[in-house]
């Protein structure tokens, strides 16, 4: 009889536990309300407890999985310089001057892209997770690339027809895209559409109740992988080793 409460104890340890809780995204509306320093300052405690260390705890757990996806891909846990997205927002050029940002996040970089700045570092493709009351998703693609890059991402699209076709038959695209065809493309062509595209995002959205679950690590990697066909094709287009 002791065995078997043993083996149970076991059992029940090594259960996967959610990264996050609803205090996440409780902490997280609390902050939209008072998004000043005083107040964050009386509660940086619960931010801690409840947002940064859980998001880096997943970063660290992700990593593995991503490596699986692909190995130029980075999943950085560190709490300066990697994965997860400072809360502060950078005021200097924006006209909302609230000091935080009211979601939690963190982009999973292309190799090419260590060391880069922030402005190089967007225009390699990447994933990025959302975490925000009313909105969870994991997204994947370029936004918004340079016109050097663009312009290779449609040159393959026009090529490689097909496989662009089946990079992106389980998603939808997403993002802003141009008024007009752009230059040197037949505004008749089959894929116009996807060659007017300024943005190549696709994303999969989740809900609270799925990130407070001990199988959103599973959702976000499956989200991945449903994601990886676009992904691949933006890397090689872009010049990216995949």
């Amino acid at each position: 009889m002791a065995k078997k409460k043993t083996v149970a104890k076991r059992k029940a340890a090594q259960k996967p536990q959610p990264h996050f809780t609803p205090e996440l995204f409780s902490f997280l509306r609390a902050l939209a309300k008072n998004n000043d320093r005083a107040w964050f300052t009386e509660n940086k405690e619960r931010y801690e407890k409840h947002v940064k260390m859980p998001l880096l705890d997943f970063i660290a757990d992700f990593a593995p999985r991503l490596s699986g996806i692909s190995k130029q891909l980075i999943a950085d846990p560190r709490p300066v310089g990697g994965s997860m997205f400072r809360v502060y927002r950078d005021t200097r050029f924006s006209k909302d001057k609230t000091p935080y940002k009211t979601h939690a996040s963190a982009h999973f970089q292309h190799q090419a892209s260590k060391g880069a700045s922030r402005e190089q570092s967007v225009h390699a493709p990447g994933y990025y997770l959302h975490l925000e009351p009313g909105s969870v998703f994991l997204a994947g693609g370029l936004w918004q690339p340079p016109t050097d890059v663009a312009v290779k991402i449609r040159r393959a699209i026009d090529v490689k027809r097909p496989e662009w076709k089946r990079a992106i038959s389980r998603i939808e695209l997403e993002g802003d895209s141009l008024k007009r065809p752009p230059t040197g493309f037949d505004p008749e062509h089959p894929l116009i559409e996807d060659l007017k595209r300024k943005d190549f995002i696709a994303s999969i959205y989740l809900s609270e109740k799925a990130a407070c679950s001990a199988s959103f690590l599973d959702d976000v990697t499956d989200a991945c992988k449903t994601t990886a066909p676009l992904m691949a094709f933006l890397t090689k287009s872009a010049g990216f080793s995949w």
